[in-house]
């Protein structure tokens, strides 16, 4: 995790309240996913993918230990001693984790505890400076992304689904539209500023700086892929038809085994389930397909004669508007697809609250400026890109967040799914995975060739 001197990039000040409410509705959250699993086994399974839940609880609070309490205020002790040699991610390897000579359960949450109240006691009243707020929301949306983990990790492991609580206002799941939305819609080539925006609340360092790019017209689907139309590449063969897959897809294929998505099955009658954590249930067609790997991604492209957009594709489509003649972009980029208001449950399926997808024609007044829907929610979406800095990149307070992965044959995800946090996603956010991944939250759009 790198040294703790405190060197944080510009980032606009935010109301201490507003921070005090990230930090104590991301401890909910994280408590609730992980309650239950710790009654269960604190250590866990050892996947490769799977944490020790003990482990990694207390690796939440040393994140924010770490980065705030020692980095931004100098403290000169953690607040657990040894905290750095038990749940530091950067010096202790993945398998060593359930050898470790870990506090209980009873102490890892008191230490939580502790550098909470010691991080809400250090808020000034009315608005904080850069530099807090630059590591309050770093060691905020860390845990948010640990968040996201806990819940495919839950449906990786066949555990019940989280009992969340009650949702806020504004994010109360409704009644959502169903059906599919076929069809694409043609997006003009233009110059364009792809990544983040000084505007922007908080940036990742691989966000930044933006680079000017040159996008040729091109057209791309409304929607993601859905499970019908990805079964019908399955029921085709498409699993056995060799030429639709890479030489590494085909590799990684025959190494799994599969023969349909991961968490799918036939049931007695040859009809396609598939299983939503711990309960199997009929696949639902209209619901774009998850839990699919950028190669699974990459060969049903092949079979359809489509292809994966690329990242900036991937973000003009969600953050431009045409020009009023429709021949070219209009000036300006959106935070979200739909504008600048802040995300909720009409507009965006985010934060959690439904425990997965819904149809890929729901929630029409989230729809960019294209028509594309559903480009923040609902599913993240490989892209072709492969992850890479942006010229200028450089690494920020926490060293191993991007620059350790660049060389790691990843490629970039973009848009968030159903259980990524609102508060972490907007159009220039990046995720990036291996393309062997489908556990996690994972579709994907396509374009026309």
């Amino acid at each position: 995790m790198h040294s703790t001197t405190l060197s944080t990039p510009p980032t606009p000040p935010r109301a201490a309240s507003e921070l005090a409410d990230m930090l104590v509705d991301t401890r909910q959250r994280s408590l609730a996913l992980m309650h239950d699993t710790l009654d269960i086994r604190e250590l866990g399974p050892r996947l490769a993918i799977v944490n020790p839940p003990l482990w990694e609880l207390g690796h939440l609070g040393f994140f924010h230990d770490h980065f705030a309490l020692r980095g931004l205020f100098g403290l000169p002790d953690y607040r657990l001693a040894g905290a750095e040699r038990l749940f530091d991610s950067g010096s202790i390897a993945h398998d060593d984790r359930w050898a470790l000579p870990l506090p209980t359960r009873d102490e890892t949450l008191d230490y939580l505890w502790r550098v909470q109240e010691a991080m809400l006691a250090r808020l000034p009243v009315g608005e904080a400076g850069a530099a807090q707020s630059y590591v309050y929301q770093l060691t905020t949306l860390h845990e948010d992304m640990h968040g996201e983990a806990f819940l495919y990790t839950r449906q990786t492991l066949g555990d019940p689904a989280p009992a969340l609580g009650t949702p806020p206002p504004g994010q109360a799941p409704g009644e959502a539209a169903t059906g599919a939305l076929p069809g694409d819609v043609a997006i003009p080539g233009g110059r364009h500023r792809l990544g983040g925006e000084e505007t922007l609340p908080f940036r990742f360092d691989n966000e930044k700086p933006p680079m000017e790019v040159e996008v040729a017209p091109f057209s791309i689907a409304r929607a993601p892929v859905t499970n019908a139309a990805f079964a019908a590449f399955v029921d085709d063969g498409g699993y056995a038809r060799r030429e639709c897959w890479s030489e590494a897809g085909w590799q990684w294929r025959e190494g799994q085994g599969l023969e349909a998505p991961v968490y799918w099955r036939r049931d007695a009658r040859g009809r396609w389930e598939t299983r939503r954590f711990d309960r199997w249930q009929p696949l639902p067609p209209h619901q774009p397909v998850v839990h699919v790997s950028w190669h699974e991604a990459e060969a049903w492209c092949r079979w359809a004669g489509r292809r994966l957009p690329s990242e900036a594709e991937w973000e003009v489509a969600a953050s431009r508007a045409p020009s009023n003649d429709g021949r070219s972009l209009a000036p300006g980029k959106r935070r979200f697809p739909w504008g600048e208001a802040t995300p909720d449950a009409g507009l965006a399926n985010l934060d959690g609250w439904r425990l997965g997808p819904v149809d890929v024609a729901a929630l029409p007044e989230g729809d960019s400026a294209f028509g594309c829907r559903q480009m923040l929610g609902n599913v993240w979406e490989w892209t072709a890109s492969p992850f890479a800095p942006f010229p200028g990149f450089a690494p920020e307070l926490y060293r191993d967040y991007s620059a350790p992965w660049f060389q790691e044959g990843r490629y970039v995800l973009r848009g968030g799914a159903w259980a990524t946090r609102s508060r972490l996603i907007h159009t220039a956010y990046r995720n990036f995975f291996t393309p062997d991944r489908h556990d996690v939250l994972a579709g994907f759009r396509t374009c026309a060739r």
